[in-house]
Formats: C-alpha cells, structure tokens, sequence
C-alpha cells in the first residue's frame, strides 16, 4: 500500500474532521482544534472560544470542551496573564497600558487583567523605560535636543508610557549626557 493510500487522516489536517460532516463528534472536534492551538502557543479561553466559533463547532460542544480544559489545567488565563505581562514587559519593554490593551485585545477579562498588570512593580517600569531610552538615545546623539526629546518621548508612549514618566526620563537622560535642557523645560514640562 503506498503512503497516499493510507486509510488514515488526510495528510495535515490531523485527527480534525469538519465539524459539518453528520458522522463527526463535535467535542472530538473541539478537542483537536483546542490541542492543535494550544500546541502552537498558549491561548485564552476567548481565543480558542473563537477558534471554535470561526470553525462552526456547536455552541454546546464548545462550551463542554473549553470547561473540561479548563478543569485540567489546559487554559488558564491568570497563568497566561501573567506569563504575558512578564515577557512582554522584560522582552519589548512594554508597559502597563500597552500591556493591559494586548490582554484585552485577546479577550482577557478586566479583573484578570489588572491583577496581571497590577503585579508589575512601578519602580521595575521606570527602569525599563530609563534601558529604553539609554538604548535609543545612542543612536541619535547627532540630532538637535528637541528633535531627540521628540523621538525618546513618542518611543515611550508607543509602548504604553505615560506622558509624565516619558518626559521625566528622557530629561534625566539628556541632563545625564550633559546636554542643556533649560531651553527644552517648556517642551518637556
């Protein structure tokens, strides 16, 4: 019997079977999709309801898998929360409303939410945002202050700063470096 003939699973599509064929289980459906996902990379309880959603799974079936999942230990969005706001934060220097809006956008609810990011220490947050902007600021030390204080400021506030901490640390940087930010203080302030 060659490889194409073998009465298994088509190739690629794993132990999933459309959920609209009349002889396919739909919580084994379910149950496929969930893994499948959860193998690529972890997943809320909103994402993979979606999933579910987008592949036509009933509502019921749906309900039953992403329940016993969660029973097991397979979906946890508290663990996932955390894990996200915690390699996010020391990965990309996000901080606490760049972090909140991702959680949110992947369905987390707010309680969830704002424990996971209400974890994150303050002082932790200014100093990622003092390593960003040190970073940043090597790379544009030829440029006039102003047009500096400009791009150090709106690299921050992409990444979910404050205003008052973007510009607080960006002054102490330039002051570091000993340019003169008296004629930067109405900008800045």
């Amino acid at each position: 019997m060659r490889r194409d003939e073998f009465p298994g699973p088509r190739r690629g599509r794993g132990p999933e079977a459309d959920p609209r064929e009349p002889d396919a289980d739909p919580e084994a459906v379910a149950r496929a999709i969930c893994l499948r996902l959860l193998t690529m990379a972890p997943k809320t309880r909103a994402q993979l309801a979606d999933a579910l959603r987008k592949r036509e799974v009933p509502e019921e079936a749906a309900r039953a898998v992403l329940e016993r999942f969660s029973e097991v230990g397979l979906i946890d969005d508290e663990a996932f929360s955390a894990a996200w706001v915690s390699s996010r934060h020391h990965g990309r220097g996000l901080a606490r409303r760049a972090l909140a809006q991702e959680l949110r956008h992947r369905g987390v609810d707010e309680e969830t939410v704002q424990d996971a990011v209400g974890r994150l220490d303050p002082e932790q947050e200014v100093e990622t945002a003092r390593m960003l902007v040190a970073r940043r600021l090597a790379a544009i030390r030829g440029a006039d202050p102003r047009a500096r204080t400009r791009r150090l400021v709106g690299m921050l506030a992409r990444k979910g700063y404050p205003p008052g901490l973007a510009f607080r640390v960006v002054r102490e940087a330039l002051e570091t470096e000993g340019c003169d930010v008296d004629d930067l203080h109405e900008e800045i302030d």
